[in-house]
């Protein structure tokens, strides 16, 4: 047991965790295997620090501190994953991810603003994905695993292999994985808040009523998912190192369970609410260079595109009108960011970033009894969302037992959404919407440690998010006798943050850690208009 460990999370560069006032859990693939999550959310669960909230198979929230979908950042080998349509309510976006192919998992607890941007208020999930690795010798590396497990719970079905191909200079890295879920069977003993006896299934044209045999059937739950993702790396000498990955991701449709669950005058309320095909694609470019200079000692380079498309589809019973709505999105991003060392005791971080993320959202209905299909309502407008920014964090390595880092960061966003898509179906009193604001965080943290058995830290720091497509343009029904409606007079949200802690190693049987952290209170926290 110690609390020496290396971690990247806290400056997007290696360093020693002594040295890092925020809090931050580590989940390593030796945890995972131990853990052996069926998804990447089960795989947060596995660090204890992080609650998932999960309605049904195919889903997954995390909550870190109370903070929730668009106030936490998720990141892909340093990429950033939300995109401008990740909304309040809980979202399902990290089961993208494969826990089979992660080579270390960070949780950062409290505003991270300063070097990962908007969203990053309650925390940041960094996932580090397998790296290729590198011969030592002139011989060929070729490690690898393969995983296959069975789940009577689900009568669930899982494969996953990867295979490493390494020389001297070039690696190649292939993982692929498939899960096959069956409808859940929950535990006897649960509350009856998901018991349902019955489900709805077409028959002739027909929505037909089934009485169910086994009432802990959770009926439709089941689900099938896929993800292959594949690396190349190349490294000429010890200064370069290039690494591209492909990644990608496709689920089948799967019930939303807490919807089938609803029920009016004692019947059904949907014969069909799913989700999906949920599907994620990235291609991701990463250069790193290690050279002294007078700009930096490394600089690592980061080029990516991410496509992605969610779907959601549902007919009420006995209604002939089935609902689809259509969300894709193409992001593209660019960091470059740098260390360097300027005399003994200071080490200098700091980069750039710009974000782009278009948005098209297209709605339809069909008559399923005569096969007639047309336009409807589409969720959002389309739109397109911006961000650039630059930051510099500067670590103040006292001596061994004292270190401090400070760090600040600007941002500027620009939002433009065309309702032109709506105005056929909502009587607007606008057509676009022309949004833009610069964003300021900073934060000062400093670590003791008294000896290699003793840390004290503390940190302050700010968090922000900026408005984003979901928050001014959505019609949505939340709850019976409301409905949001767009709002294009949205400002930022801010966020401050304390926190301190104090962990003692006895002997080598147990450890105790003594966090607080407190966030209380928010400027221009927003919301739609009800």
């Amino acid at each position: 047991m110690n609390l020496d460990e290396i971690v990247i999370s806290g400056v997007r560069w290696r360093q020693n965790s002594g040295d890092v006032p925020m809090k931050i859990v580590s989940i390593s693939a030796k945890d995972v295997e131990m853990g052996n999550p069926q998804t990447a959310a089960d795989l947060l669960g596995v660090s204890g620090k992080v609650y998932i909230q999960k309605s049904q198979q195919g889903g997954g929230s995390p909550m870190i501190r109370g903070f929730a979908a668009n106030r936490l950042l998720y990141t892909v080998d340093r990429v950033r994953m939300n995109t401008a349509i990740f909304r309040g309510g809980n979202i399902q976006n990290v089961i993208n991810l494969d826990p089979f192919a992660m080579e270390n998992t960070e949780v950062i607890f409290g505003p991270s603003s300063v070097n990962y941007g908007s969203d990053a208020i309650g925390g940041v999930m960094n996932f580090k994905i397998l790296t290729p690795q590198l011969s030592l010798d002139d011989k060929l590396l070729v490690p690898g695993k393969s995983v296959a497990r069975y789940s009577s719970a689900s009568n669930e079905k899982t494969g996953h292999f990867d295979v490493n191909i390494g020389w001297e200079k070039w690696a190649l890295l292939t993982s692929i994985s498939v899960w096959d879920y069956d409808d859940l069977k929950q535990g006897s003993n649960e509350p009856d808040d998901y018991l349902k006896d019955y489900n709805v299934q077409r028959q002739d044209d027909v929505d037909a009523v089934i009485t169910q045999n086994n009432p802990l059937l959770q009926i439709p739950t089941a689900y099938t998912q896929m993800n292959a993702m594949q690396k190349i790396r190349c490294k000429p000498n010890e200064k370069w190192d290039f690494q591209y990955g492909f990644h990608y991701s496709e689920t089948s449709p799967y019930g939303r369970y807490d919807r089938h669950n609803r029920v009016v005058n004692a019947l059904p309320a949907y014969a069909e609410w799913n989700y999906g095909p949920q599907k994620w694609m990235m291609n991701n470019l990463n250069i790193t260079h290690k050279g002294s200079n007078k700009l930096y000692d490394q600089m690592t380079i980061r080029l990516a595109q991410q496509s992605f498309l969610e779907r959601r589809i549902s007919r009420s019973l006995n209604n002939n009108l089935q609902t689809t709505g259509t969300e894709n999105v193409e992001a593209y991003s660019a960091n470059i960011d740098f260390a360097k060392s300027v005399g003994e005791k200071h080490t200098l971080y700091y980069g750039f970033e710009s974000v782009f993320n278009d948005v098209k959202s297209s709605a339809g209905t069909l008559d399923v009894l005569i096969n007639k299909s047309e336009a409807g309502p589409a969720r959002y407008p389309y739109s397109n969302w911006t961000s650039v920014a630059d930051y510099v964090n500067d670590k103040y390595k006292i001596n061994e037992k004292f270190c401090i880092q400070t760090g600040i960061r600007y941002n500027y966003f620009i939002l433009n959404a065309d309702f032109s898509n709506n105005l056929c179906f909502y009587p607007f009193t606008f057509s676009e919407a022309n949004i833009s604001n610069g964003l300021v965080a900073g934060s000062v943290g400093a670590v003791y440690r008294r000896n290699k058995k003793w840390v004290l830290s503390a940190n302050l720091g700010t968090g922000f998010r900026s408005t984003n497509v979901d928050d001014i343009g959505k019609v949505f029904d939340s709850e019976a006798g409301s409905v949001i409606v767009p709002n294009t007079n949205l400002k930022a949200e801010n966020a401050y943050n304390v926190d301190f802690g104090v962990a003692k190693v006895f002997g080598d049987v147990s450890q105790l850690i003594i966090p607080y952290w407190k966030m209380p209170w928010f400027d221009e926290t927003f919301n739609s208009t009800a």
